[in-house]
């Protein structure tokens, strides 16, 4: 395989700062390291929005910086799947959306997950049908999310709540497929998708974007995917997770550097997954409409946690004090030179 000079010195930089072993953090209870993992199992989905996972197993930085770890790949639709893998122990770390991540750590009493990165910012959009020009004209219309629960399922539920549209329009949870599906057919007005989603909805269903939901945050950024992982895989083989934060900010530094070459990547990576690779324009599209960033933008989570409520999703909000521990993962930032993700708070409990 033949490697452009960025991803060379990408893959340099996996291997250039010697393994740790740390008894524990104040967010992370302390517990004897066993030394590197056997094995990790990484979770992710077929998704743009998750281009540095798709971008590291497709480009092997994940399994060159593992050394003798093997890595064991396992892909969802949606985010409470993959909460429910991380909680049964059947998952390591996992590439997911901030709502269903801060779902695993409520669920879990703040005990079984932490965050340990963010992996991407934007790539959600409100798609219609081309007659739909305003959210009130989706009363009485049936819209799609992936899964109840998930991120833009969230989203989408909150933001019909601040429009004093809650019950006035129908809420489905299906597939990303499946919904593409759908709207060819008519069956429902609307979706809240992810990228790639939104992009082929309007490129191959004649769909239009009525709202993209970084234009609800301010400054237009907000953490779409982010990385967690067990708490007890962290607390025994923090030599294994340092690794694969290594080589997640390999990928992205080398996405950045090679956009066209990543987007090829990615484009390769989702034929493998689902058997369909994205046209030009496509690809394109939901390439712009993301950012790829190492920063889960923890000061968002509160604010997450709360959303959940209005959009009539959970109770009461998360309590996400002593959710983060980016210990690791800014010990490889600082090591390369690069500013350090901030906690927001979110480290102390």
């Amino acid at each position: 395989m033949n490697l452009k000079p960025a991803l060379a010195v990408a893959l340099i930089a996996l291997t250039a700062i010697s393994g740790c072993s740390r008894a524990g953090t104040s967010e992370t209870p302390a517990a004897e390291s066993k030394g590197a993992a056997a094995e990790v199992r990484l979770g992710y989905f077929p998704n743009v929005t998750h281009a540095a996972a798709l971008i590291g197993v497709e480009k092997e930085l994940f399994k060159s910086g593992l050394g003798s770890t093997k890595l064991t790949t396992q892909t969802f639709n949606a985010g409470p799947d993959e909460v429910n893998a991380l909680l049964g122990e059947s998952l390591d770390i996992g590439y997911i959306g901030s709502g269903p991540a801060i779902n695993a750590y409520s669920k879990s009493k703040g005990e079984a997950v932490r965050l340990i990165a963010g992996a991407t910012s934007g790539g959600a959009q409100l798609v219609t049908k081309p007659e739909i020009n305003s959210v009130e004209d989706l009363k009485g219309k049936t819209i799609a999310t992936p899964q109840l629960g998930n991120t833009q399922d969230v989203a989408l539920k909150k933001y019909l709540a601040e429009k004093g549209l809650t019950g006035q329009v129908t809420v489905t949870n299906v597939e990303n497929a499946a919904s593409l599906d759908l709207f060819k057919k008519g069956d429902i007005a609307a979706t809240w998708s992810p990228q790639p989603w939104s992009a082929r909805i309007v490129a191959e269903a004649g769909g239009k974007v009525l709202l993209d939901e970084k234009t609800l945050w301010e400054g237009g950024s907000f953490p779409t995917t982010v990385v967690i992982v067990r708490t007890k895989f962290l607390q025994e083989h923090p030599e294994t997770v340092e690794a694969v934060l290594k080589a997640h900010v390999a990928a992205i530094d080398w996405a950045k550097a090679n956009p066209g070459e990543a987007k090829k990547t990615v484009n390769a990576a989702l034929e493998k997954l689902t058997s369909k690779k994205l046209g030009d324009k496509i690809l394109d599209a939901a390439w712009d409409n993301i950012e790829l960033t190492t920063d889960a933008q923890a000061k968002h989570f509160p604010q997450l946690a709360k959303d959940a409520v209005t959009a009539g999703v959970a109770k009461e909000a998360a309590d996400v004090a002593g959710y983060a521990d980016f210990t690791l993962l800014n010990k490889v930032l600082q090591a390369q030179g690069k500013p350090q993700v901030q906690a927001a708070g979110l480290d102390k409990k």
